[in-house]
């Protein structure tokens, strides 16, 4: 039965505009993204096959291009589409927190972050530039590594945050293995990028460590 026959209240556009987006399921929302399904299947039955099939909503919203075309029902235009969906929804977080000062709502900052590093499979290390207010100038993510470390070099973070005549700086990085606990490694990056900041006014505010449902703040540790 195509999803204009069903009752109103269980169609999934009409139940959103009557109860909010929270208030419908995982395949219930992708399936309003799809619009669409396939020939003897409506648009929420192929929703929640690919639920199923890629085991959650996040690993399908993860997914490469390659394996997310191949799948039946999807494509090219799709994952384009997807693709500005995500990247919307990280400008609208980007956008929310530049109005703010960081260190009133660090909750707010951390929301921006995860949405920016958490899904990567290989370790990314990032930097918040923020004034004297501390709202944010920009996002800059500086290095890329690999599943288990990425090389960051003082001089390039002391030369960006000069260039954005930054008077604060908050630094980020994701562990790709889902786990935020911090390294020695990235202890001892702390303390150099702290030290070498400090030479011209800059202040590292923290060092927020992504993990795959969490992530640990160095300064709510005393680690700073």
């Amino acid at each position: 039965m195509p999803i204009s026959d069903w009752p109103a209240a269980e169609r999934p556009r009409e139940k959103l505009l009557s109860l909010g987006p929270a208030a419908l399921s995982d395949a219930e929302l992708l399936a309003i993204f799809l619009r669409t399904g396939l020939p003897g299947m409506s648009a929420v039955e192929l929703a929640r096959e690919l639920v199923r099939e890629y085991g959650g909503l996040r690993p399908l919203l993860q997914a490469d291009r390659p394996r997310f075309c191949r799948t039946r029902g999807l494509g090219n235009a799709k994952y384009a589409q997807l693709q500005a969906v995500l990247e919307l929804g990280r400008r609208h977080l980007g956008e929310d927190l530049a109005r703010r000062d960081t260190l009133k709502d660090p909750n707010a900052t951390r929301r921006y972050l995860k949405s920016r590093l958490r899904d990567y499979p290989y370790e990314v290390f990032a930097c918040l530039f923020l004034d004297s207010r501390h709202r944010l100038i920009c996002y800059e993510e500086l290095f890329r590594g690999t599943i288990d470390g990425a090389s960051v070099h003082p001089r390039e973070v002391l030369r960006r945050a000069l260039l954005h005549n930054a008077a604060a700086v908050i630094l980020a990085h994701n562990h790709p293995s889902g786990i935020a606990e911090p390294s020695d490694a990235d202890r001892r990056i702390t303390r150099r990028l702290k030290e070498a900041l400090a030479l011209v006014d800059v202040r590292v505010l923290d060092h927020v460590v992504i993990g795959d449902g969490d992530c640990l703040s160095f300064a709510e540790r005393g680690m700073l």
